[in-house]
């Protein structure tokens, strides 16, 4: 009887000096999770209405929100009791062991970072980069994803992301098409450069500034190549491409130009 008046007492004893404290802390950390929740909203309108890079938004939200989550972790659990110089030493040793243990994960938050403040791209460019081709879709604290021409979505680490060569195809506004047309060698070459000057200037998507280039720029084994080179606005660059080899194949057959390909001659000897 006396050990359970003992329990009881110790209950009661402990109920009295940690029980407020235990339910202040929680009342704390359950209206903080809901003020950081109403923090994050407020904070996501004020970037989105100071028209705030697209590709800065996630990462932001995301640094500040366990920056706060963290400064509450720490004063719940002063309001219980904890000392703080331990539990930050505490935390200390965890980061470092953590750290320790996640190298490429610490690697990749870095260079999400470094790919924030450079910008080497943002979402919606078109880039080439570790051998894949897409549009920025997000970018993220640890990853970047891309969506590819055909809908496939590729996540790419950003610690080599940031630490590669790559290719951003919608930094400038105009890019240049390059072509190379091969007609017989039996065919009037100059004939062929002015059929190629005159679907120039007939299509208006065609820059004249830079000037557009055509000449002979190969006598091949089989043909006699025309390279051509016109700027474009970056946007029409694949529709001036397609539309311009459908033209000048039709254009060829219409003036009797030939276009060369393989052949092989089989001759049987009796």
């Amino acid at each position: 009887m006396e050990n359970v008046n003992q329990y009881v007492e110790l209950m009661t004893n402990f109920i009295v000096n940690y029980g407020m404290k235990l339910i202040g802390a929680a009342a704390a950390l359950i209206i903080g999770l809901w003020v950081i929740k109403i923090i994050m909203n407020r904070f996501k309108a004020v970037l989105t209405k100071r028209n705030v890079d697209a590709s800065l938004v996630p990462f932001l939200i995301s640094v500040l929100g366990i920056s706060i989550r963290v400064a509450l972790i720490i004063s719940v659990a002063g309001m219980v009791g904890i000392e703080m110089t331990s539990f930050i030493a505490i935390l200390g040793a965890a980061g470092l062991a953590i750290g320790l243990a996640l190298q490429g994960t610490l690697q990749n938050f870095a260079g999400g970072v470094i790919i924030l403040l450079l910008k080497p791209f943002k979402v919606g460019d078109f880039v080439e980069v570790g051998g894949h081709m897409g549009t920025v879709k997000e970018i993220q604290i640890f990853n970047t994803m891309l969506t590819t021409v055909d809908n496939k979505v590729i996540i790419i680490p950003n610690g080599g992301l940031a630490n590669s060569s790559m290719t951003n195809f919608s930094t400038m506004p105009t890019r240049r098409v390059d072509f190379s047309f091969g007609i017989s060698y039996g065919d009037d070459f100059e004939k062929a450069k002015s059929l190629i000057r005159g679907l120039i200037d007939a299509d208006d998507r065609i820059l004249k500034d830079p000037a557009p280039f055509v000449r002979v720029g190969q006598l091949g084994d089989s043909s006699v190549n025309i390279t051509t080179r016109v700027w474009v606005n970056a946007p029409v660059f694949w529709d001036v491409h397609f539309d311009m080899v459908e033209n000048v194949k039709k254009t060829f057959d219409k003036e009797g130009i030939s276009i060369p390909f393989p052949q092989m001659d089989v001759h049987i000897a009796k």
